[in-house]
């Protein structure tokens, strides 16, 4: 959903179903579609941990890290190859790091007064 509004913000010529999947692109001087891949993957992990904060309210590093896993693995069904690309691993690790960092602060901060969010304090 994300890929399809980045689509249409950054008005390309020809919806790319594999928006999410896609690490084949290159690096060019004003790639329209390497910027739409690249910020809607760093989008979705950014709104999947709000989603995970919301849903599983703890231990959100785990459901990102596992999301994450499969997210390559299918990448990889997808595109017949697995990704060799420094720069996709990278825009990987940092949207993981993303969604970790967010997911676990609104947990953190959203569950706090709550007795199903474990504290620092106890260990």
């Amino acid at each position: 959903m994300i890929g399809s509004v980045c689509f249409g913000a950054f008005r390309l010529d020809r919806f790319d179903g594999l928006i999410p999947f896609d690490f084949k692109t290159k690096l060019v001087d004003s790639n329209s579609k390497y910027l739409v891949n690249l910020l809607s993957l760093e989008l979705t992990f950014f709104f999947s941990g709000l989603l995970f904060a919301a849903v599983v309210k703890k231990q959100v590093w785990d459901y990102a890290i596992t999301v994450t896993l499969i997210h390559v693995l299918i990448t990889s069904v997808v595109m017949f190859e697995f990704p060799m690309e420094w720069q996709w691993w990278l825009a990987i690790g940092s949207g993981l790091f993303l969604m970790i960092c967010n997911g676990q602060l609104i947990a953190y901060f959203t569950c706090q007064s709550g007795h199903n969010y474990a504290s620092f304090s106890i260990y």
